[in-house]
């Protein structure tokens, strides 16, 4: 198995989930995904069904998935020294 790149990945998943919230927050304007938004509103203040709150809400993501996958992908790497 390889190694992770810790900042690659973690900046991969941060940019992925922040754009995916930030258009589910333009969406709900619609009313498409207002649920999910709301949910979502309960963790990241400021993000609603807005224009500005999209923003809001996909940097709250990028940044919460980028530190999240970057702790997920440095344990990954360190357990592969693990069972040889």
């Amino acid at each position: 198995m390889h190694r992770l790149n810790v900042g690659k990945f973690a900046f991969a998943w941060g940019i992925t989930i922040g754009f995916y919230v930030m258009v589910l927050g333009w969406l709900a304007m619609s009313g498409w995904g207002a649920g999910i938004v709301h949910t979502i509103a309960s963790l990241y203040i400021g993000y609603g069904p807005s224009f500005l709150g999209g923003i809001i809400g996909g940097l709250y993501a990028f940044a919460d998935w980028t530190i999240g996958v970057a702790i997920i992908a440095w344990i990954y790497n360190a357990m592969l020294g693990f069972g040889r």
